[in-house]
């Protein structure tokens, strides 16, 4: 069995496992490396962008070399390679836990539970709660929702077809130092530079494969389109743009505008202002469900890239070979 069908049913059964199981409660392996990247952080801070540089490295450096030890242990064993990329993939993958926060925030809005559903967004993004009324609440589950497939789906799929073990634990590594020290807030202005940026960097295809997939598999694809192209750069994150335009866009609702984190009150771009409405509770469910079927695809497109790609390299690498040996029996 070649390390392309390993990964793809490794993946799979990842997925299915996150679909079925969820995260833990207790024990999961992201809070595991969020509390050691917090021990090496209390080691190596200092107020300066050269430490919180080596704080990355380190900290992300050594999630990717336990998935290369890890996969070079197993590499002899179909089985065991099989069953280390579907523990790492169900490890790093949080969908259900995405669509399950935004769904118990939804049935509070729709049972007129303001207070309830105030009190659970703190389990799905860090607004400030306490300012927003229903709809405004249903905004920023549907924003939260729009992102997070891309964080915690789309681009750990896609990292983990480029890299198999080693680039899904480091894809999740990257995501978690920067929802650690990547704010702006003034401890980690400095020291979390290098990893926001990295998480930029490291986001950028899964973000795009979300927008795409969010327009094919929307209820408006034209409308996710043109949403995408006409205000994705006008939102100050180069990756949630162009995934929560497609998401407005596929959804005919507008997002973005006025919001508040920590007391700071942010005026970020509306978008599909001009075709979308407000966005209302029931559109949270909408959302949740834009979301699966996002993942879903995103599971079979970068299975079926990985594949392909294997079977191209594979190819040439043959046609090469018997082109040598032509080459040497002429020769000889």
């Amino acid at each position: 069995m070649g390390a392309d069908r390993r990964y793809a049913y490794g993946a799979a059964a990842g997925l299915l496992g996150d679909l079925l199981l969820g995260d833990p409660r207790r024990g999961h392996p992201v809070a595991v490396f969020g509390r050691a990247a917090a021990g090496v952080e209390r080691v190596l801070w200092r107020d300066h962008r050269g430490w919180g540089a080596l704080h990355t490295a380190v900290c992300a450096g050594g999630a990717v070399a336990l998935g290369a030890a890890a996969t070079h242990a197993v590499r002899r064993s179909p089985a065991a390679s099989v069953a280390l990329t579907a523990a790492a993939a169900w490890a790093v993958v949080g969908g259900t836990s995405l669509v399950r926060e935004a769904r118990t925030i939804g049935h509070a809005l729709e049972a007129g539970d303001l207070e309830g559903a105030r009190a659970r967004l703190p389990h799905l993004c860090g607004r400030d709660p306490q300012t927003l009324d229903a709809d405004g609440v249903a905004r920023a589950v549907v924003e939260s929702v729009a992102e997070n497939t891309s964080d915690a789906v789309v681009g750990a799929l896609v990292w983990g077809a480029v890299g198999g073990v080693p680039g899904l634990l480091g894809f999740r590594a990257v995501n978690t130092l920067d929802a650690m020290v990547g704010h702006r807030s003034p401890r980690h202005r400095l020291f979390g530079w290098a990893s926001a940026r990295l998480d930029d960097v490291a986001g950028w295809p899964g973000a795009r494969l979300t927008a795409v997939l969010a327009a094919v598999a929307g209820d408006d694809p034209r409308g996710a389109v043109r949403a995408w192209r006409a205000d994705a750069g006008r939102h100050p994150s180069p990756n949630a743009g162009p995934v929560e335009a497609s998401f407005a866009g596929a959804l005919g609702v507008r997002l973005g505008g006025t919001l508040s984190y920590g007391g700071r009150v942010e005026h970020r771009p509306v978008l599909n202002g001009e075709r979308g409405r407000t966005v209302v509770p029931q559109d949270i469910e909408r959302a949740a469900r834009l979301s699966r079927r996002v993942g879903l695809l995103a599971l079979g497109v970068t299975v079926a890239a990985r594949v392909i790609t294997a079977r191209f390299v594979t190819s040439r690498v043959v046609t090469a070979r018997v082109a040598a040996a032509g080459v040497k029996g002429r020769t000889s």
